[in-house]
């Protein structure tokens, strides 16, 4: 029997999983999560061979999560799931640990495939990636975000102070600046015009 746990903030995609592994032999779903913290805690509880972890979570993103658990739990074979079909976002995942790589629209015969490739230590990349619709490699550099931090960076844009953010989305005015540095960092800037003219070249801003 292979267990395997989904991690995704949207319950929706937490049931079509279930659905479709309950349809699969000698798979059995054992655990979900809708976020980093729940999906340490659910490994930590249960013995699983294969968790499924969505690439765009906020706070931690599944990229961040996927080298968390290769560091906890090494033995536990990583798969993406993610709608989006980037050679950086492939290539990340699979620089941090991960066996696989699906696209949220894959049904369950390639689904199915995935475990059987990464239980037998095999790379499985799903059908739907091909080299021509890959964003070509000197986009490669693009910073990895969470949720929040696209959200956040959305608001400085528009000129909104940490304050102004922090009332919007209700979260205290330090939680803002934190997400602030870290923006700055990943994108390697030292100023806010910095910021914002660097996310509009690499497409993150439009």
């Amino acid at each position: 029997m292979i267990q395997v746990m989904v991690v995704d903030d949207h319950e929706m995609v937490i049931e079509g999983m279930r659905n479709i592994l309950a349809r699969i032999e000698d798979v059995y779903l054992v655990a979900t999560a809708t976020s980093a913290n729940d999906a340490m805690v659910q490994l930590k509880a249960n013995a699983i061979d294969i968790a499924f972890i969505d690439i765009n979570m906020p706070e931690v993103s599944g990229i961040e999560l996927c080298l968390l658990i290769k560091k906890d739990f090494p033995k536990v074979h990583v798969i993406a799931l993610s709608s989006f079909i980037q050679r950086s976002y492939v290539s990340q995942m699979i620089a941090n640990g991960a066996s696989g790589y699906l696209i949220k629209s894959a049904g369950k015969d390639e689904i199915e495939e995935a475990i059987n490739s990464v239980i037998n230590n095999k790379m499985f990349v799903s059908q739907n990636i091909s080299m021509p619709s890959i964003i070509p490699s000197t986009e490669e550099n693009i910073p990895t975000l969470t949720r929040r931090e696209k959200e956040i960076l959305q608001y400085i844009s528009q000129g909104m102070t940490n304050k102004e953010i922090a009332e919007k989305i209700f979260v205290s005015q330090s939680t803002v600046d934190s997400h602030r540095k870290n923006l700055l960092a990943k994108f390697n800037v030292q100023n806010t015009a910095s910021l914002i003219t660097t996310a509009v070249k690499l497409g993150i801003l439009v």
